[in-house]
């Protein structure tokens, strides 16, 4: 009888908490910058420099684990985990062990289950190694050092990629509303360790368990948790034993290969960090975190169906990411009309999104621009084609729809002396055309309304024009 294998997935999601300045020094925390541009004695590890907590990380921990149903430690501390790495310039790491800033969590996926979070944790990020295969040498980047991240330990709930996915997905959408990182995976503002393992179904006790770093995008989670499940199962077909190990997954070959054996927590010679005090969460502090809460998706779905006359569909769109929700509600504030709004968001906005490889987050046009837009269609200034044109370089550099029409003379003539002319000229030029429409054949009308609409140059109303056109036939 063939067995029947379940997988056991946990996650370790890093997120890089969106301050200006790092988690224990003033350096700047921006992306980008030219190597190692962005350090100080602190962050590079210095004898004597000592570390000051940046009270905003504090504030966006807090804020994330209230939103995913976390109990907060009142009463906090550092701990350090000790490690030699080249990127690792103390050779020690801050972060919390003992009494990390939240715990007993969870979220909700759409399917209802709710996937368990252990705690959360603040700590410091290390640097960055540049591996240049040209000189056949490794350098160090040490800008990255001391950004501050929260660590998001899920318990092992979740047992399929799709359901990572979704949690992932949820966590996202929570702390992009809260504001607290752009999660960003691209640029590794969220990146995801896989604690993976098989059983066999129906089995009360765990397999042994890998780990694979790093991962930075869903296409590559997903593709990793296929691999590694498919290679644990073979060996334990092979009679093999799965091995407690640290894995690196290669997304290219489609292959995983093992790094180091898997640590526990002793490996690190945890021990309070001396040079930080512990941290006392007020009342006052608590109670103003909680209280400037946002209002979260499932909040504003309810609102929009009680407010705008939109379809389920519209709604489920629009409020996947907190800055397009915020462009829908301000430019509906502006023109008062939801539908239309929506339509331009969800039509031309997604469809250049994804052209781009964009998030939703990277919207740089304003709600004052997108209503102008809308205004000068409906007011006939433009047709539709050509909204769409201003739209476009409206979206890559927010201009002023007004002024760009204006200065290109894109407005729609209004001499219909000059569209019955040029009507004229074109039922001249395509006699075939205009025989194959006298004879029955309707679409024979398209051909003739796209060339008349090509000689005026796009600035002509294409329903006008069809109907001056059978007329005139």
């Amino acid at each position: 009888m063939e067995k029947i294998y379940e997988t056991v997935i946990g996650l370790e999601v890093h997120v890089e908490l969106a301050t200006k300045t790092k988690i224990f020094c003033g350096c700047s925390t921006a992306f980008g910058a030219e190597p190692n541009a962005h350090t100080c004695p602190v962050c590079t590890g210095m004898p004597g420099s000592l570390p000051v907590l940046n009270k905003q990380v504090l504030e966006h921990a807090i804020a994330v684990g209230l939103a995913t149903n976390c109990e907060i430690t009142r009463e906090t501390k550092f701990d350090r985990k000790n490690y030699f790495y080249p990127d690792n310039p103390q050779n020690y790491q801050i972060s919390q062990l003992y009494l990390p800033i939240c715990r007993n969590g969870y979220v909700e996926i759409d399917t209802g289950k709710k996937i368990g979070i252990h705690e959360i944790h603040m700590e410091e990020d290390a640097g960055k190694l540049i591996h240049d295969e040209w000189q056949d040498c490794t350098l160090v980047d040490y800008n990255r050092s001391g950004v501050p991240l929260i660590e998001i330990v899920s318990e092992p709930d979740m047992r399929s990629a799709e359901e990572v996915i979704a949690y992932l997905e949820k966590l996202r959408m929570l702390i992009q509303y809260l504001g607290a990182s752009d999660c960003k995976l691209q640029e590794g503002s969220m990146r995801a360790d896989v604690n993976l393992s098989v059983m066999e179904k129906g089995a009360e006790q765990f397999g042994t368990r890998t780990e694979m770093k790093n991962l930075n995008s869903f296409r590559a989670i997903t593709h990793a948790i296929e691999g590694e499940r498919e290679r644990q199962i073979a060996l334990i077909e092979a009679g093999e034993a799965v091995v407690q190990e640290t894995r690196r997954w290669d997304d290219t070959k489609g292959e995983s290969y093992a790094m180091r054996s898997k640590e526990d927590a002793q490996d690190y010679r945890y021990f309070p960090e001396p040079d930080l005090p512990p941290v006392i969460v007020s009342e006052e502090m608590f109670a103003r975190i909680r209280g400037s809460q946002p209002e979260f998706r499932e909040q504003k779905m309810e609102r929009y169906r009680r407010k705008y006359e939109l379809p389920d569909y519209d709604i489920d769109i629009l409020t996947q990411s907190r800055h397009m929700a915020e462009l829908f509600e301000r430019t509906t504030e502006i023109c008062g009309q939801p539908k239309k709004v929506s339509n331009w968001l969800m039509v031309q906005t997604m469809q250049l999104l994804k052209e781009r490889e964009m998030d939703a987050e990277e919207l740089c046009f304003s709600p004052e621009h997108l209503a102008k837009l809308i205004a000068l269609t409906d007011a006939k200034t433009i047709n539709s084609s050509v909204a769409k044109e201003v739209f476009e370089v409206m979206f890559i550099s927010d201009i002023d729809p007004e002024q760009y029409v204006e200065e290109k003379g894109l407005k729609m003539t209004s001499d219909s002396g000059e569209l019955k002319k040029v009507i004229e000229e074109v039922i001249a030029a395509n006699p075939q055309s205009v025989e194959d429409y006298r004879n029955g054949k309707e679409k024979a009308i398209g051909f003739l309304v796209g060339q008349t609409m090509k000689a005026m140059k796009g600035k002509a109303d294409p329903a006008a024009v069809n109907q001056l056109l059978k007329d005139m036939l």
